[in-house]
């Protein structure tokens, strides 16, 4: 093992992938993970894996808009003793004559209308309008909203609970979704300290409360985490038996004395997909495909149809806290959006009032602050600095000959599903 460090110096001058190109390969890799039934209670997040059509007509059947009464015909009409209530099925109702009913309820057979109540007027059994009162009118017709068999939503769409509530009303008790993505992270560093104040060249983690925050928001299923120290044998042996579909790491990934990463994805088998970025903060990130948990070296080559296992991905983020966010957006987030079933998020512009420069050779990732049709770019944007970041809610993305004062930048998200 100790050649591990060896090996990881020849990655030192690695040619970086342009920011683009690096974030649609991460998008583009492996597959949509299985479909399964989940009741609606438990299919929040997923994706969907098939479109949701609608099992019924919505309404079902004609139902009053508003409190008042049913009318059969002109008035004025003779009120009924008994009123409809919702849920009820009411039977018709005879020309010239009107019942009262509820928001909701199903209209009785020969209903023209809906009398809203503050429209009526009663006197003993006679009820009259105030008001013209034209057919249809507070009447939500069956199928207004939709017809059975009608696609609602189409497959990717994730999962709110908004898309629950019309699948319920739509007549689902289960949605075939995408398996969430399952993640290992593992956070590297002797020079970590995982409580308290930081002592004696120690520095306090902040990537594991960040990253199990940022995960679960995505929508995977979190394994669980690790603090790992700077030698290569627990590194190694966690990438080869840890079952996770996705192992997120932190550190390591440079070519430093203690940057080990490259040397244990050789020593494990793994392809190496993204190997250094073209972007500031964060370019010594990196993608690497693995060969299924505890399959001996050599018995599986990445990129083949894995014998009895299934694939497993590896992002490497660099160690820095800044960094770190940048390789979850550039890797993370569309390899774990790709195997969830979802689709890419569109990427949207907005104005800058003030001009922001360019990196020579790299894409320049901001921490901003979106509001309305404009971003304010924020200081403290340094690769090791997190106040920028707290306070934003998206990262500018710059390119290398910057955005000038009332330019348009595309911007990234920082929250996931936002």
């Amino acid at each position: 093992m100790a050649e591990l460090a060896v090996r990881a110096a020849r990655h030192g001058h690695v040619r970086a992938m342009p920011w683009a190109q690096a974030r649609r390969t991460a998008g583009e890799a492996g597959v949509p993970l299985a479909v399964l039934a989940r009741p609606l209670a438990h299919a929040a997040g997923h994706a969907l894996a098939a479109p949701l059509t609608a099992l019924t007509d919505l309404p079902a059947f004609d139902t009053a808009a508003m409190d008042g009464w049913a009318v059969a015909g002109p008035g004025p009409w003779t009120v009924g003793q008994r009123g409809i209530l919702a849920g009820e099925v009411p039977g018709s109702l005879a020309a010239g004559t009107a019942r009262r009913i509820a928001t909701g309820a199903r209209l009785p057979a020969g209903a023209s209308a809906v009398l809203r109540l503050e429209d009526g007027v009663v006197a003993g059994d006679v009820l009259r309008s105030s008001v013209t009162l034209p057919a249809g009118r507070d009447i939500r017709p069956r199928g207004q909203e939709c017809a059975a068999g009608m696609t609602l939503i189409e497959a990717g769409a994730t999962v709110t609970p908004a898309l629950l509530a019309l699948a319920a009303a739509a007549g689902h008790d289960e949605l075939r979704v995408h398996r969430r993505p399952s993640v290992q992270l593992l956070v590297t560093g002797d020079e970590l300290a995982s409580c308290g104040i930081p002592r004696d060249g120690r520095v306090r983690d902040a990537l594991t409360p960040l990253l199990i925050a940022w995960l679960e928001a995505c929508g995977t299923r979190l394994n669980g985490w690790c603090l790992l120290g700077d030698q290569p044998e627990p590194l190694l042996r966690e990438i080869r038996g840890c079952p996770a579909d996705v192992i997120i790491t932190t550190g390591s990934t440079s070519a430093g004395p203690t940057d080990l990463l490259h040397g244990a994805l050789e020593e494990a088998g793994a392809r190496l997909i993204v190997d250094s970025v073209a972007v500031r903060p964060g370019h010594p990130m990196l993608l690497a495909e693995l060969a299924p948990a505890g399959l001996p070296q050599g018995h599986h080559r990445a990129g083949e149809p894995p014998p009895g296992g299934s694939r497993r991905w590896l992002v490497g983020l660099p160690g820095n806290p800044l960094a770190a966010i940048a390789g979850l957006m550039t890797l993370a987030q569309p390899l774990l959006r790709r195997l969830g079933g979802h689709p890419r998020p569109a990427i949207r512009t907005l104005l800058l009032d003030e001009g922001i420069e360019g990196h020579p050779g790299d894409v320049r990732l901001v921490p901003a602050l979106a509001e309305d049709t404009r971003a304010v770019p924020l200081p403290f944007d340094g690769p090791a600095m997190l106040r920028s970041v707290a306070a934003a809610d998206v990262l500018l993305i710059v390119p290398q000959d910057g955005v000038p004062a009332g330019g348009r930048a595309a911007v990234i998200p920082l929250i996931p599903g936002r």
